[in-house]
């Protein structure tokens, strides 16, 4: 599991506490290992990548990622679907109910279908395609490694931030959009993913899950700009194009102006 290059933001939340915090916004209070393991995996993935440590940033991650799995805290694929044939039937029947406009998990010509996998569902080959550029890793060319936990992760805090891309890849937003100084739009928040939909509920789930990073000591920021990035494995995401963390800089630098 991807660790933080940044011991000192790492040491800063006392996660046993944060645990203990979270723990009532899970079904009967409960968490499972797979839950835990979900947990752990998503905040080393912000810490070891996201550009700006914002606790709110990572408190709205945390639970879209508890929204958009079901509070599987795991990468699952459209439908929570068991394998890739329920899913593109999954798709196929929302396409027949008239719940969507085009049936995006009828196969390639290479038998490959994009319907939604990972803790946010990435869906439509144009958008593989693309975040596979960003992360390094060739999504198009075998799309279910949208389903890996660790490349989920970097999925889902790359397409919800000012990343690698300098925007939200996912709807155009970034959270940087709605969080940011003294500003903290939860409900805006939702439309770096999908519009509004139950932007108040998830909204309340970021409430209560920052109230848990802050139980566990989290500070509110902790900017770490050189290596932001993290060092990234080499079997999972390709170095950074030659500048871009003096573009992401200079890029906050003026939005800041």
């Amino acid at each position: 599991m991807t660790t933080s290059p940044d011991a000192g933001a790492f040491a800063r939340l006392d996660r046993a506490k944060f645990f203990d915090a979270i723990r009532p916004l899970f079904a009967k209070g409960r968490l499972s290992q797979s839950q835990v393991d979900g947990l752990n995996r998503l905040l080393d993935a912000f810490f070891a990548y996201a550009l700006i440590l914002d606790r709110r940033h990572l408190a709205y991650i945390l639970v879209t990622s508890f929204h958009e799995t079901g509070q599987r805290m795991q990468p699952v694929r459209e439908g929570f679907a068991a394998s890739d044939a329920a899913a593109r039937k999954a798709v196929a029947a929302l396409f027949a109910k008239g719940k969507i406009s085009r049936n995006y998990a009828l196969p390639n010509a290479r038998g490959l279908s994009f319907y939604g996998r990972g803790d946010v569902q990435l869906t439509h080959e144009a958008n593989y395609v693309a975040m596979g550029k960003l992360l390094g890793v060739d999504l198009a060319g075998d799309p279910d490694r949208a389903l890996d936990p660790a490349i989920s992760a970097r999925i889902l805090i790359e397409g919800v931030t000012r990343g690698a891309s300098l925007k939200g890849d996912f709807t155009g937003r970034a959270l940087e959009d709605f969080i940011a100084g003294d500003r903290c739009d939860y409900v805006g928040a939702r439309r770096t993913v999908n519009g509004t939909d139950r932007a108040k509920d998830i909204a309340g789930y970021a409430e209560r899950c920052e109230a848990a990073l802050v139980a566990g000591g989290m500070p509110l920021i902790a900017a770490r700009l050189p290596g932001a990035l993290g060092a990234a494995p080499s079997a999972l995401v390709a170095a950074p194009a030659p500048g871009i963390l003096s573009r992401l800089v200079s890029a906050l630098t003026r939005k800041a102006a």
